[in-house]
């Protein structure tokens, strides 16, 4: 399976089937996976043992024994319970232990499994449906394991031991727990099967609920300014009754579950059979005691079973959906055998054709070569393909036909993580994450001394503007830096990249948010951190064109002039028309 990125964990899981997937989860943990079983076992067992001890008590009372054969009972029974109580402590600590194991190692495991996914993949996903996988299917796994398979394990135990007790009382006594088990099971089938369809409605309408939400959230500041709240509102309400509409289905399902008729049907054969019995002379009444505490014992199963196997298929469900993503397979892997080498700087498009949606080409037989050390400027109009050629450079995604090389190797037999470390992208839309301003500026580089990261923020004239905040760098910025300007958010982005210091250096259009006077300082950085690397500049500003040793022209996907600023505006009638409009009138920026 193609994954960019493939965690180091110490255990491989089972991805063919969701049951597959779950018994590979549960097998990892077979001591608490045993203990579970003993104290169920042992749950139900001396549960049983309890009406036996009470009909050995009404025997001694009617035959008269006195009351020390019925304190012995009952001191039998104590001693039966409070050992069944140590061993009911262990069942539920080791299956509450089993459900949080799963539950961490499944979302490490998906976790891990959404960052070696690549861009072509999360494009299409909403974040909010993912989320709802990582978070709340996750979680229903570890309800899946406990109370879900807790009970089903304690109740099975509680339907063996009637049908192991009641022949010991008398032979024939063992029909009805027979009849009862088998139209139990026939039972628990039509019922799993008529929820299981429900249960992931329930686990897909959840999601598709989350998406809207957390896209609405995202987009908070237009649904604002168009006025649309009350809109939205409708919108997710309609999502969450949807929901609601099949939790009901669900409901509807469970309000015909047939094992609560069936138990009351069976206590009444039971006791007919055991009445039956003592008229024949065939068992006293302290075994009719004894086999009617043995029926009531269904109770348990049934009273527990219907919310369990809820949870269970509702679990089920889940791991459906989560392996859907895991299995899931990419476009790109991490070729960790691949070409891994310092990269010298030299870049080269050899007739690459490239869209994101199949049929639809961004990029169109681009070919354009870049020596080591140069400073290359890609220009055109909006929509021209500039910021997909860096995305082709790291290998965000794949070429569609051609090449990308890098040091005249093709980028697809490098090591991703050997090519994507040394080439640095600073995009115009920025993102920071919501942690401090030195974490922020030393991401790609987390062992870097407080004296780098603060040299790095004067190199990128960050430094005087976070020493005024009153944490400095230890400053915690909001998520995707909301509370910086948008200047600020470039120019920690810079330092970050200043920072990694690497071979290649993509800045696209990462000065558009920044004044005059600032990007003058920044420009200055810029240049004296682009020597000695190849640096690929992606804008619209003529003073930062005129530092570029060549200049690409894209329009429309396509190469249609490169060159010398100077050459361009006299022979290429598109660079003319981009300075036209970011740089009126042309005939100053000439002169």
């Amino acid at each position: 399976m193609a994954s960019e990125f493939v965690a180091r964990v110490g255990f491989k899981t089972d991805h063919s089937s969701p049951v597959r997937f779950i018994w590979s989860h549960i097998i990892r943990h077979p001591v608490v996976a045993v203990l579970m079983v003993i104290g169920a076992f042992s749950n139900a067992a001396l549960a049983g043992a309890v009406p036996v001890f009470i009909g050995q008590a009404f025997n001694a009372v009617i035959a008269g024994q006195g009351s020390e054969a019925i304190i012995s009972m009952a001191l039998a029974i104590v001693a039966s319970q409070l050992l069944r109580a140590g061993l009911q402590l262990v069942r539920n600590f080791s299956s509450e232990i089993f459900a949080q194991r799963i539950e961490r190692d499944v979302r490490d495991e998906l976790y891990a499994s959404l960052l070696g996914k690549s861009m072509t993949f999360h494009d299409m996903q909403p974040v909010g449906e993912i989320m709802a996988r990582v978070t709340n299917d996750v979680r229903e796994m570890n309800l899946m394991m406990n109370p879900g398979f807790n009970l089903i394990i304690g109740s099975g135990m509680f339907l063996l031991v009637p049908l192991l007790t009641s022949p010991t009382i008398y032979p024939s006594l063992i029909l009805v727990p027979a009849a009862f088990l088998t139209l139990y099971i026939w039972a628990q089938y039509r019922f799993i099967t008529s929820l299981h369809p429900i249960a992931e409605a329930v686990r897909a309408g959840f999601g598709r609920m989350n998406a809207r939400l957390a896209e609405t959230i995202e987009g908070l500041q237009v649904v604002k300014g168009a006025a649309r709240e009350q809109q939205e509102i409708d919108a997710f309400a309609d999502k969450a009754d949807e929901v609601r509409d099949y939790f009901i289905q669900q409901g509807d399902i469970e309000a015909r579950y047939l094992p609560y008729l069936m138990l009351g049907l069976s206590i009444f054969a039971g006791l007919l059979h055991a009445v039956y019995l003592y008229q024949l002379g065939l068992i006293d009444t302290g075994k009719i005691v004894a086999f009617m505490g043995q029926i009531f014992l269904f109770g348990f199963p049934v009273f527990t079973s219907m919310r369990s196997l809820s949870q269970v298929a509702l679990g089920y469900a889940s791991a459906s959906r989560i392996l859907n993503i895991i299995n899931t397979e990419t476009d790109l892997d991490q070729n960790r055998s691949g070409h891994n080498q310092p990269i010298q700087g030299a870049v080269e498009f050899k007739h690459v054709t490239f869209g994101y949606v199949e049929g639809n080409p961004v990029l169109h037989d681009v070919s354009f070569k870049i020596e080591p050390g140069q400073t290359v400027a890609i220009v055109g109009q909006t929509g021209a393909g500039k910021s997909t050629v860096t995305k082709l450079l790291n290998r965000i995604y794949d070429v569609d036909a051609g090449q990308v090389c890098v040091d005249d190797v093709d980028v697809r037999d490098w090591n991703l993580a050997g090519l994507r470390s040394q080439i640095s992208v600073i995009e115009q839309d920025i993102f920071l994450f919501s942690r401090t301003i030195a974490e922020n500026i030393a991401f790609s580089k987390p062992d870097a001394t407080q004296e780098q990261i603060e040299d790095a923020a004067r190199k990128a004239q960050a430094h005087e503007f976070i020493t005024s905040f009153a944490d400095g760098y230890q400053t915690v910025v909001g998520q995707r830096g909301v509370t910086l300007s948008g200047g600020q958010r470039q120019r920690l982005a810079i330092a970050r990249a200043f920072l990694s210091d690497p071979p290649i250096l993509v800045l696209d259009d990462s000065t558009s948010a920044i004044d005059s006077a600032t990007e003058d300082l920044i420009q200055r950085a810029i240049w004296a951190a682009s020597r000695g690397r190849t640096t690929i500049l992606i804008t619209h500003r003529l003073s930062q064109i005129r530092w570029a040793d060549h200049i690409i022209v894209l329009r429309q996907g396509r190469v249609v002039a490169q060159g010398k600023h100077d050459d361009l505006l006299r022979t290429s009638e598109a660079y003319r028309r981009i300075f036209a409009r970011y740089e009126k009138p042309v005939e100053k920026v000439v002169s």
